[in-house]
């Protein structure tokens, strides 16, 4: 509750246009920021730009900012520049994944200090896998699973960010954990993945 608190007020003050404040409000959320983009649009530069972007027009337009969640509010922007981005490029997202390597959210960033080498390398075989197979999904599909089971956003929290209902959300995150069920099934890596989508597919 403080910290919803703290960041009320951190909000307020940018509004009456205390820039300190807003950047305080950028540290806070420009890390998820970028790793939402980074796994929409699969590429590093474009997802640096994008959220460069949605923190300009944040704080251009956070005088309209009309409370609820600053967090959901600015994964909003950003959600909607990579659409805006796709939409200009007329392409899909880039398959190159290798900036997911240095992603502080990947999995391939949280060793077991225990685990052997060749555990790792099945580990950032897979994490690739999981994401190539995150940009095959429409991206509305891409973004609720993102921030569901990359991000641990709620439900709730999801509805808002994508500015939808609670209903369409569950219904994406369903279709989009189907999708990636097969393609992960087809890739031999189904076994590994399964319960961490099946478990993430029962909250409420």
């Amino acid at each position: 509750m403080q910290a919803a608190a703290d960041e009320e007020a951190l909000v307020q003050q940018a509004q009456k246009g205390d820039l300190g404040a807003f950047n305080a409000l950028v540290v806070r959320h420009q890390e998820q920021a970028y790793n939402l983009a980074l796994r929409l649009l699969g590429s590093a530069g474009p997802a640096a730009d994008v959220t460069q972007d949605a923190f300009l027009s944040a704080y251009q337009g956070i005088a309209a900012f009309r409370g609820g969640s600053f967090r959901a509010w600015i994964l909003r922007i950003v959600s909607n520049g990579c659409y805006d981005y796709l939409r200009v490029q007329r392409r899909r997202p880039t398959t190159s994944l290798d900036a997911l390597t240095d992603d502080p959210d990947s999995p391939v960033s949280f060793p077991d200090p225990g685990e052997l080498p060749e555990q790792a390398a099945v580990r950032h075989e897979l994490a690739r896998e999981i994401q190539a197979g995150l940009l095959t999904l429409p991206l509305e599909q891409r973004v609720v699973v993102v921030l569901s089971d990359v991000q641990g956003l709620r439900y709730d929290e999801i509805a808002e960010a994508t500015h939808t209902t609670l209903g369409t959300v569950k219904s994406r995150l369903s279709r989009a954990r189907a999708s990636l069920r097969l393609y992960l099934s087809a890739r031999g890596e189904l076994p590994v993945t399964r319960e961490r989508l099946e478990e993430r597919g029962t909250e409420t």
